[in-house]
C-alpha cells in the first residue's frame, strides 16, 4: 500500500503513517484463522463427520449453535457500537471480546470424537467464540476512517480481506502439513507424523485448531494494539452508555429518512446470512457429498483461499474505480451462479449427466465431479471477498462520520439479525429431509432477493 501519513483532501484531515495502517490490517491476519480453521475446512466438518452421531445430524447441530450465537450479535452488536462512538475508543473492546474468542476457541480441544457428552459444551465454547470475533471485528471496523482518506477506503479494505486470506492459507497450510494426520496412513499431507506426538486416531490435530486460533490471534493482533492509534477517549463508561443509548435511539428513528441508507443495511441482512450460511456449511457439504477427509477439505481451503486472496485484492482496487455497489452486486451474482451449480454436482454426476465416482484412497480431487466442485468453490472464494470488504466500504461511504462505530454495530445488526435464519433452515430442512443438497439450495434464495434490494441502493 501507498504511504498513508498525508492529508486527505476531502477533510483536511491528517492521517497515521505505514506503520498504523499495517498493523490494522494485521487484524484480519490474526482473525481469519477462526473463519477458516474451525468454521468452515477443518473443525465443522470433523464436528459432523466424527463428533456428531452422524452428519446430517451435525450439520443441524452446528446450524442450530451458530444460530444462536447470531442472534446474540445481533442484539447487543449496536448497542455496544452506539456506546463505544459516545465512550471514544475502539481498543479496549477488542480487547475483551478478542479475550473471548480466545477463550472459547482454546476450549474448542475437548471435542473427542464419538463422545456425544461433549457435544453441548463443545457447541457452547463455538458460540462464545464467535461472539467474540465478530463483536472484535466490528470494532476493528470502525477504525478503518481515521487511517486514510476516503477515495482509499476500498483499497484498505480490500488489501486487509486480501491479508487475512493469507493469513488463513498459512494456517491451513501449518495444521494440514504438520499438524493434523489421516488416521489410517498416521501422516499429514506432507507426509510427516504430527508435530508434539499429536494422535491421528483421536484426531488431536483437528482438534488443535481451536487453541491454534486462540494463541494465532494474541499473536498477531499485538501489532495493531501498539502501533494503530486509537480514538480519544471521549466521556467515562458510565456516562456513554447513556449517550451512546440516546444516539442509537435517535438513529434508529431517523434511519426510515435515508432511504439509500436503510435499503443497503436490509440487503447487507439478506446476502450476508446467505455468504455466512454458505461458508459454514461448504466444508460440512463436501465431507457429506464425497466423504473427504480432514486433508482433503483442509486442501480445498487453501484453493479457495488463494482465489480469495486474488479476488479481495482485485476488489479492493475495482471498489475505488468503479465504486463498492458494482462490486457487490457483481460478486453476488458469481455467487448465485456459484451455488445453483453445486446444486448439480452430486459423486457421480455434474449437471445431472453421470461421471466416474472417485476412487476410495485415490489421489486428491481425482474425480471429475470433486474437480468441478473444487472450481466452483474457488469462484465462491475470488467472490466472498470483495462482497464483504465492498460492503464495510459501502457503509462508510453511505453513514455519519461521527457515529461510524454505532453504524458498524447496525452493519453487524442487519448481518446477524437474521443470520439465525439461514442455519437454522439449512439444518431444519436438512434434519426435515436428511438431505444436505436440500439445505443448501435455500441459499439461492437469499442471494436473488439481496441483489434485487440493492439494485435500489444510490452510493
Amino acid at each position: 500500500m501507498t504511504a498513508m501519513g498525508q492529508t486527505g483532501a476531502a477533510d483536511a484531515k491528517t492521517y497515521p503513517g505505514r506503520a498504523a495502517v499495517v498493523s490494522w490490517i494485521f487484524f484480519d491476519w490474526a482473525a481469519q484463522p477462526y473463519f477458516t480453521l474451525i468454521t468452515t475446512f477443518v473443525f465443522a466438518p470433523y464436528f459432523a463427520s466424527f463428533v456428531a452421531p452422524d452428519p446430517a445430524s451435525g450439520q443441524a447441530l452446528w446450524g442450530f449453535a451458530t444460530a444462536a450465537a447470531g442472534l446474540a450479535i445481533a442484539l447487543l452488536s449496536p448497542v455496544l457500537g452506539a456506546i463505544a462512538d459516545a465512550s471514544g475508543r475502539r481498543k479496549p473492546w477488542i480487547a475483551g471480546f478478542g479475550a473471548l474468542l480466545v477463550i472459547g476457541a482454546s476450549a474448542m480441544w475437548i471435542g473427542k470424537p464419538g463422545d456425544p457428552g461433549v457435544i453441548p459444551p463443545l457447541l457452547l465454547a463455538y458460540a462464545i467464540a464467535s461472539v467474540g470475533v465478530e463483536f472484535a471485528t466490528v470494532f476493528n471496523n470502525a477504525m478503518m476512517p481515521t487511517l486514510v482518506p476516503p477515495e482509499k477506503i476500498g483499497r484498505l479494505s480490500g488489501t486487509g480481506w486480501a491479508t487475512g486470506y493469507v493469513g488463513g492459507i498459512l494456517s491451513l497450510v501449518l495444521v494440514l502439513g504438520f499438524l493434523a494426520a489421516n488416521a489410517e496412513t498416521g501422516r499429514t499431507l506432507f507426509g510427516f507424523t504430527p508435530l508434539f506426538g499429536l494422535d491421528p486416531v483421536t484426531h488431536q490435530g483437528d482438534r488443535i485448531t481451536g487453541p491454534l486460533t486462540g494463541l494465532w490471534f494474541v499473536i498477531f493482533v499485538a501489532p495493531m494494539f501498539l502501533f494503530t492509534t486509537d480514538y480519544p477517549a471521549k466521556r467515562p463508561l458510565r456516562t456513554a452508555i447513556g449517550e451512546g443509548l440516546r444516539e442509537l435511539r435517535q438513529s434508529l428513528a431517523e434511519l426510515p429518512k435515508q432511504t439509500s441508507l436503510a435499503r443497503f443495511l436490509l440487503a447487507n441482512m439478506i446476502y450476508t446470512d446467505g455468504l455466512v450460511s454458505l461458508f459454514a456449511f461448504g466444508g460440512i457439504y463436501a465431507a457429506g457429498t464425497f466423504g473427504w477427509d480432514t486433508i482433503r477439505i483442509g486442501t480445498f481451503g487453501i484453493i479457495l483461499a488463494i482465489a480469495g486472496t486474488f479476488g479481495a485484492w482485485l476488489g479492493g482496487r475495482l471498489d475505488d474505480a468503479l465504486g463498492p455497489k458494482r462490486v457487490i452486486m457483481g460478486s453476488m451474482s458469481i455467487l448465485l451462479f456459484a451455488v445453483v451449480a453445486i446444486l448439480t454436482v452430486n459423486r457421480d454426476s455434474i449437471l445431472f449427466v453421470p461421471v466416474a465416482p472417485p476412487v476410495p484412497g485415490g489421489p486428491l480431487f481425482a474425480g471429475a465431479a470433486e474437480r468441478a466442485y473444487v472450481v466452483l468453490g474457488c469462484l465462491i472464494g475470488a467472490a466472498g471477498g470483495p462482497l464483504q470488504a465492498a460492503s464495510r466500504t459501502l457503509l462508510i461511504r453511505l453513514a455519519p462520520k461521527d457515529r461510524i462505530a454505532q453504524y458498524f454495530g447496525l452493519f453487524a445488526l442487519t448481518g446477524k439479525v437474521t443470520s439465525f435464519i439461514g442455519p437454522l433452515l439449512i439444518g431444519a430442512i436438512t434434519a426435515v429431509t436428511a438431505s444436505q443438497k436440500a439445505g443448501m439450495a435455500v441459499l439461492v434464495v437469499f442471494f436473488v432477493v439481496g441483489l434485487a434490494l440493492l439494485a435500489r441502493v444510490r452510493e
